[in-house]
């Protein structure tokens, strides 16, 4: 069982910057892959970006590329999502997860452990 926990989430103005952090803990938490998804009201669940916890391989949305970058800290079981050049159509609830399996890591379905989330909100 791995448990996840998201911090770092708040309100920002439109240009502003804000750091997610996903706190891996349980046996086992060095997980294969670790992914932030984000859901604004109404809307789906959407993918934001991967890691291999190897730290091989990430993958972004092209929504956020450039300005999004995902890492992961092995010592600290932790993964950062640092959020640049923020908009308002970033505003949603962000979610961590963690998957020991391979395949699509861009698909949520794949993904079996997940955190509660946190509020990102960007004013224009």
């Amino acid at each position: 069982q791995v448990q996840l926990t998201e911090s770092g989430g708040g309100i920002v103005q439109a240009g502003g910057s804000l750091k997610l952090s996903c706190a891996a803990s349980g046996r086992e938490a060095s997980s294969h892959a670790v992914a932030w998804f984000r859901q604004a009201p109404g809307k789906e669940r959407q993918f934001v970006a991967y890691v291999i916890w190897s730290g091989v391989r990430t993958e972004y949305a092209d929504s956020v590329k450039g300005r999004f970058i995902i890492s992961r800290d092995t010592a600290k079981n932790t993964v950062d999502l640092q959020m640049d050049s923020l908009r308002p159509e970033d505003s949603a609830i962000y979610y961590c997860a963690a998957t020991f399996g391979s395949g699509a890591y861009g698909d949520s379905r794949i993904y079996r452990y997940w955190g509660r989330g946190t509020q990102v909100t960007v004013s224009s």
